[in-house]
């Protein structure tokens, strides 16, 4: 990035570096915002256990749930249903914030993932899953440059400025 700080005219690999530093970085944010808004929504309703129990209840009875998420959902969710109410909304406004922030974004974009393959497991299928999905890959695929315009890479350009000024 200081190579794009100098005054030489930018080459076609810088200006495609940074092109991709800034596509790459929207799609993590943009993921993140749309986990923000799950989590948001989540604790306005203030989601709790008997969601989680509804996703069991339902999980049991619907023939397009797989067998093994009516196991999981019986065998531990049921149980745990009071800690995974509390904790689904915090979790995904977590994962939202971390995100947004740039902080661990190819374990967030694993997380998101893999909460997203949970979710359609269970037949809780809504509208922006199926973007939060491609917009996970792509963070995944864009990780050497979705953290260009992150709060950790603007953390060390500033220690780093002070250090040589």
């Amino acid at each position: 990035m200081s190579d794009l700080m100098t005054t030489r005219a930018l080459t076609t690999r810088d200006r495609a570096d940074l092109a991709a530093s800034i596509l790459f970085g929207a799609v993590r944010v943009g993921l993140g915002l749309l986990w923000l808004h799950e989590g948001y929504v989540k604790l306005r309703a203030h989601f709790g256990s008997a969601d989680i129990l509804l996703v069991v209840d339902g999980a049991s009875a619907n023939s397009r749930v797989p067998e093994y998420f009516r196991f999981v959902a019986e065998h531990l969710l049921r149980p745990t249903a009071d800690l995974a109410g509390i904790m689904t909304p915090p979790t995904e406004v977590t994962l939202g914030l971390v995100l947004i922030l740039g902080v661990f974004s190819t374990l967030s974009a694993v997380v998101s993932a893999g909460l997203l393959a949970v979710y359609w497991s269970s037949d809780q299928l809504i509208a922006q899953y199926p973007i939060m999905a491609l917009l996970s890959v792509g963070v995944l695929v864009g990780q050497g440059y979705s953290n260009r315009w992150s709060i950790m890479t603007l953390v060390r350009r500033r220690s780093t400025h002070q250090e040589e000024g």
